[in-house]
């Protein structure tokens, strides 16, 4: 193993990197950055978030600034404002003996005067993202036309989110002989494009395999029924008493209803995605890097430039779109030369998507068991005993208190100290387990194994979901999904398509769309049991050609079905899915003993239900 002196750093970067803890180059550093130490050298690299990027290209960009040239010398491209800062915060850190260079962070959401006086200064590094350097550029604020380097970190995600023609932009504007530096961790076939129109007979430099997750990352999945979800993730979590993890939504809604009932039950847990002020994103991302905050539930886009060495586990509750995401979430992980997690809970309609993932990382998925309640309750009782035992007492601090404190205790005896000292810690989870809903794991045996792991829902025999088999049977929907009913059917010029189009139009979000079943005079669609409630009330004032929509549930309506041109699952095209309403319980019912959404069971347990967990 090289040291970074054998790689050619100068000794002021050297002296900063030692100072920091850096001791010897990290595999990407190893390979990189005696390579950009050269001139007219393009590089390719394919790496993971957290294998040190940062400083393989940040040190030679920093080695290579001249002092006696005036201008920006190179440009960093990052696709969030969150690691556009991280990449500048490193920066300035390695340069600190280097008293002539002046790295420079620009970025949307900050005030764009400030960035442009700072501009004028003089800086030799910008740190930007896309958007906000091409308005800087137009106002003429920065000038790139002394560029030597241009570095787009995290180059799939920038494409991903739509900065395709930014990028285009910004490289027009920089001369043609600069340095292109290309660092990503996939090779999507945008990124290739990317490479051909834009960088000189680059070299590729690959840590790991292409499109592979991060070696030291297991993936498992959980399959579950849509409506368990939540008590899922709970036993996931319990089960690991020291976890530190993210977990992922889909949704802004979403995430904050799962972040809200992780609080509500106990867990240190708080949210992140796009409706928070940035300075409240900052403070939870802050929370969260000094482990005051153990469970951060985000969507992918408030997770971008969130950096953070030591996550046990990253969670999916849902499966991303594309796989490339996937690659990202799990990548945050593992990392350190530790091993890490990355868990999906899914449910039947995306087993397809998870054998996709494992062809395109190369590596299998473990199908994991939920840990019973008596193993969760095992386990948080050793971890109870263990905090215990590893507590160190500071005699001569406590001291003075301890007199009132044997005062107050002479009445217990020894046992029944140390048995409130254990239900003090351990008694939620005992109280939950006692009366916590059961989650039968679907059987995907009928499954269609042959679906080309395309993550399309398998083609399902209408006959087996009518009750009573005969023509306006009963039909019954699939686990998970919510069948309604909607007051149009063809004779109105409804069909398959008009129904999406409304769902589009009305609740204005992505929802999935099952089976559609149209009659005559009306029409049937399943959604998501979890979207049911947002669709009702989206509908409440919608129209049709003039004509007053109603949209019901099917079993409320007591209607039945006629067996007229069904149509399969589908996907509605709306933005983001916001779901505000839970479901109406039944009269009499108590809010708190919401079962299915994982909510604790308001029944108190007895004295000795916990022994239930133990008996053999």
């Amino acid at each position: 193993m090289k040291t970074f002196e054998e790689l050619g750093l100068e000794p002021e970067l050297i002296k900063a990197i030692d100072e920091i803890g850096y001791e010897s180059p990290m595999p990407i550093q190893e390979e990189v950055i005696p390579y950009l130490l050269g001139e007219g050298n393009d590089v390719i690299a394919l790496a993971q978030t957290g294998t040190g990027k940062t400083a393989a290209y940040g040190l030679p960009l920093l080695q290579k600034v001249k002092k006696d040239k005036e201008g920006v010398q190179a440009v960093i491209l990052s696709p969030t404002r969150e690691l556009c800062l991280q990449i500048a915060d490193d920066l300035k850190e390695y340069s600190k003996y280097l008293d002539h260079i002046h790295v420079l962070a620009v970025y949307g959401g900050a005030d764009i005067g400030s960035q442009i006086k700072a501009l004028k200064k003089g800086v030799q590094i910008i740190v930007a993202t896309p958007g906000r350097l091409i308005d800087l550029m137009e106002r003429k604020a920065a000038k790139l036309d002394c560029v030597d380097n241009v570095v787009l970190d995290e180059a799939d995600e920038m494409l991903n989110m739509g900065f395709t023609e930014s990028i285009d932009a910004i490289l027009a504007g920089v001369p043609k002989n600069r340095n292109t530096l290309l660092f990503s961790a996939t090779m999507s076939r945008e990124i290739e494009k990317i490479a051909r129109n834009y960088l000189t007979d680059p070299k590729e430099i690959v840590v790991g395999s292409r499109n592979e997750g991060a070696e030291k990352v297991n993936h498992e999945y959980y399959l579950v029924h849509a409506r368990d979800k939540y008590a899922a993730l709970k036993r996931i979590v319990d089960y690991q008493p020291k976890i530190y993890a993210i977990v992922f939504c889909r949704t802004r809604m979403e995430t904050q209803e799962v972040a809200d009932k992780l609080i509500q039950d106990g867990y240190n847990a708080e949210a992140l995605h796009g409706e928070l002020s940035q300075a409240q994103r900052d403070l939870t991302m802050q929370k969260f890097r000094q482990k005051r905050v153990q469970l951060l539930v985000a969507t992918d886009v408030a997770a971008r430039g969130l950096d953070v060495e030591e996550l046990t586990h990253v969670i999916n509750y849902g499966l991303p779109e594309d796989i490339e995401s996937y690659t990202h979430r799990s990548g945050r992980t593992g990392r350190a030369g530790k091993r890490g997690t990355s868990i999906s809970i899914v449910h039947l309609r995306e087993k397809g998507k998870i054998r996709r993932i494992e062809k395109e990382i190369g590596k299998k998925f473990v199908r994991g068991q939920l840990p019973t309640p008596k193993d969760i309750c095992t386990k948080q009782l050793y971890n109870v005993i263990d905090k215990l035992e590893r507590t160190e007492v500071d005699e001569e601090q406590i001291a003075p208190f301890m007199p009132e404190v044997m005062r107050k205790l002479t009445w217990m005896d020894k046992d029944d100290i140390v048995k409130r000292i254990v239900a003090s810690a351990f008694g939620r989870f005992v109280e939950y387990y006692a009366n916590a809903p059961e989650i039968v794991e679907p059987d995907d045996k009928n499954a269609r194994e042959d679906d080309g792991g395309d993550g399309k829902s398998p083609r399902r025999d209408r006959r087996s979901r009518k009750q009573g088999g005969g023509k306006g049977g009963k039909v019954t929907p699939e686990k998970g999904y919510k069948r309604l009913f909607i007051n149009l059917g063809k004779r109105d010029g409804v069909y398959a398509r008009e129904i999406i189009g409304m769902i589009n139009k009305y609740v204005g979000g992505s929802v999935d769309i099952g089976r559609i079943d149209l009659t005559t005079s009306c029409s049937f669609f399943e959604v998501p049991e979890g979207d049911a409630p947002d669709v009702l009330k989206s509908f409440r004032k919608a129209s049709y050609k003039g004509r007053r929509v109603v949209v019901d549930d099917a079993e409320a309506t007591g209607t039945k079905h006629s067996d007229n041109g069904g149509a399969g699952k589908r996907r509605s095209k709306g933005g983001e899915k916001f779901r505000d309403e839970v479901p109406k319980k039944k009269k009499g019912k108590k809010r708190d003993d919401f079962q299915d959404d994982g909510f604790v069971n308001t029944k108190r347990h007895t004295k000795d239900d916990w022994k239930k967990f133990f008996e053999h």
